[in-house]
């Protein structure tokens, strides 16, 4: 294919599996079907649909916008796109707002523009394809795992690799740099569907790596880490940490609501953390290769408020007030 084209593998297979593509006039749909010197392969690649979905003025915080993509920093509780439930108010009504027509239509017509999302209640950065080609190439870093993805969470307890049950820990090791490293698969619980759950079997890679940045407590029972993905699955980050012992604060899915020493916390610390609303996962620092300059393109978000106040609340800051 010529390259202007801008028609991932992915794409090409989806294409193939629809009956797009012909061979000598036949419809082909097995992707693996040899074909020979002389055959003529004809592709049809379908205009992309009209979004039904309604453009909204909502307010966003553009962090960078050429004519190719658009980063935006994502405020906790804003889901990506339409779904059952959530059938506006999306980051997706707002870019249709904000971008026009401009969004790629490769994410077809409930996900225009969209490459990767983060969950409703977490905040931070990610990266809008506005066109055709910058969805596949974005895409295809995606797909690579070549993004550079680094967020902030506030965990219970404080992963070390001298704590003897982490050792002992199927999944989980350390690298250099008191780094923990967990590796897993990853697939839908069996019997909660909204859920993810680990296997050692079956399901999908999942690699995330954490390091401790501040402890809480005296004794520690909480710490700011800093996690980064190797892969990026549903709920990595917050399944990942709760197979460690080390859930994350707020999260009503997997983090468990620990209850904290009452003498390891000021009062009010201990209250922040019971009142946290969400899960305290921030998508901090996004870097990629733009797809259409080549330029190397990184950018970093600052934690929003309610996490900042979560954090001087822990260091027992007794001004500060959780947003």
């Amino acid at each position: 294919m010529p390259e202007d084209a801008a028609l991932s593998r992915t794409r090409l297979a989806r294409l193939i599996a629809e009956g797009a593509v012909r061979v000598n006039g036949t419809p082909v749909t097995e992707p693996k079907a040899r074909v020979g010197g002389g055959d003529l392969v004809e592709i049809t690649v379908p205009e992309a649909e009209e979004s039904h979905i309604g453009a909204e003025d909502i307010l966003l915080d553009v962090i960078h916008e050429d004519d190719d993509l658009i980063v935006i920093n994502k405020p906790a509780g804003m889901v990506v796109h339409p779904a059952p439930g959530s059938p506006g108010g999306t980051l997706v009504n707002a870019l249709l707002h904000h971008c026009g027509e401009t969004l790629s239509g490769v994410g077809g017509a409930k996900r225009p523009g969209i490459v990767h999302r983060i969950d409703k209640d977490t905040s931070g950065l990610l990266v809008v394809a506005k066109s055709d080609r910058a969805h596949h190439g974005l895409a295809a870093q995606f797909e690579k795992h070549s993004v550079e993805r680094y967020y902030r969470a506030v965990v219970y307890g404080v992963p070390d690799a001298a704590d003897p049950r982490l050792r002992g820990l199927r999944g989980v090791g350390f690298e250099s740099g008191n780094i923990m490293r967990i590796t897993t698969q990853l697939a839908r619980h069996r019997t909660d569907r909204q859920k993810q759950a680990v296997l050692f079997q079956g399901g999908r890679h999942a690699v995330t790596r954490a390091r401790v940045v501040e402890s809480f407590g005296q004794p520690a029972v909480a710490a700011l880490v800093e996690c980064w993905l190797e892969t990026g699955r549903t709920h990595q980050i917050r399944v990942h940490m709760a197979h460690a012992g080390h859930g994350l604060v707020g999260d009503p899915v997997y983090g468990g609501r620990r209850k904290l020493p009452l003498r390891a916390l000021p009062d009010a610390a201990l209250q922040a953390t019971r009142d946290f609303p969400r899960q305290a996962l921030h998508a901090a620092i996004l870097g990629f290769e733009h797809p259409v300059s080549a330029q190397n393109m990184r950018f970093e978000a600052p934690l929003p408020a309610d996490m900042a106040g979560l954090i001087a609340a822990l260091r027992g800051d007794a001004s500060c007030t959780v947003a």
